[in-house]
């Protein structure tokens, strides 16, 4: 299970989607792959990492910062958002 399922199992990261209009498909957690073959980490009861998780959204692409809370064991993971950039999509002429 990777770590977007894992914060989708969760009411809050939903709801923070549906804030920005943005569809689970569009949501890209940065490094994802490099939290998870860690392994120094697999075994620690809670592991904390900063983050940036990009969404896309009809507006453009918007990053939101923060820390991503997580248990790979017990398969819980909580994002802490400390801020959001928005990029607007560019301009076609």
């Amino acid at each position: 299970m990777n770590i977007k399922e894992l914060l989708l199992n969760g009411q809050s990261f939903s709801k923070l989607l549906n804030q920005f209009s943005i569809e689970a498909d569009d949501v890209k957690i940065q490094d994802e792959d490099v939290l998870l073959a860690d392994h120094k980490l697999e075994h620690k009861e809670i592991v904390k990492e900063s983050i940036c998780i990009e969404g896309k959204n009809k507006d453009g692409i918007i990053n939101f910062f923060g820390t991503l809370h997580y248990n790979l064991l017990n398969k819980l993971a909580v994002f802490e958002m400390h801020g959001f950039e928005q990029i607007a999509k560019p301009q076609v002429c």
